[in-house]
């Protein structure tokens, strides 16, 4: 009678293991890469946001705001970036209501979910404005605003412009000119 034994032997086993671990190696950088991509996609659509909410408060008022509730401008909470209209004086988002001031001139990241917070409104604009609005009672031509956070677990900002301005940015993502309304992505933390 013969003896047929079934199954895997463990060098059979082992190559599957390695084979597997070698296809995680190289999908998961790929991946955290790709989600972190995705999460950008906040700032992008929330800039957008921020600037159609100043494009309205000026055809209303014939004149620009800081003010976050005097703008109307209020992202979804589960926020990831800090949004600032021009000045660092932010809402509350570190429980489970979050409060805006009168005199509130930016949206801080959801601390309550885990998320960064930072009062740095600036950083080294590379595409020829510096993101920040004109005082409340200024009326002037241009306004910029800037969205910052922590998309990934360093401690590298992702940065982010919009303005009414067309610009000229001289590096980044966008090399080149951008017109108005348009965000662009000043300082990618994916790609450093």
């Amino acid at each position: 009678m013969k003896n047929s034994a079934k199954g895997f032997t463990l060098i059979e086993l082992m190559i599957v293991v390695a084979i597997i671990g070698i296809l995680a190696a190289i999908a998961i950088p790929n991946f955290i890469k790709f989600q972190a991509r995705s999460k950008q996609s906040e700032a992008k659509a929330n800039s957008k946001a921020m600037f159609t909410a100043e494009k309205a408060f000026y055809a209303e008022k014939d004149r620009w705001s800081t003010r976050v509730g005097e703008v109307g401008f209020a992202p979804e909470r589960n926020n990831r970036y800090n949004y600032f209209l021009g000045g660092s004086t932010q809402d509350s988002r570190s429980t489970t209501l979050a409060t805006t001031g009168t005199q509130a001139t930016a949206i801080s990241a959801d601390s309550f979910k885990g998320y960064t917070t930072t009062t740095t409104s600036t950083f080294g604009s590379t595409c020829g404005v510096t993101p920040a609005a004109p005082t409340t009672q200024t009326t002037v031509a241009d306004w910029a605003g800037s969205a910052i956070g922590n998309i990934d677990s360093d401690t590298v900002l992702d940065a982010w412009s919009i303005s009414t301005q067309t610009r000229n940015c001289s590096s980044g993502d966008n090399i080149g000119p951008v017109a108005g309304g348009e965000a662009v992505n000043e300082y990618n933390d994916v790609n450093h």
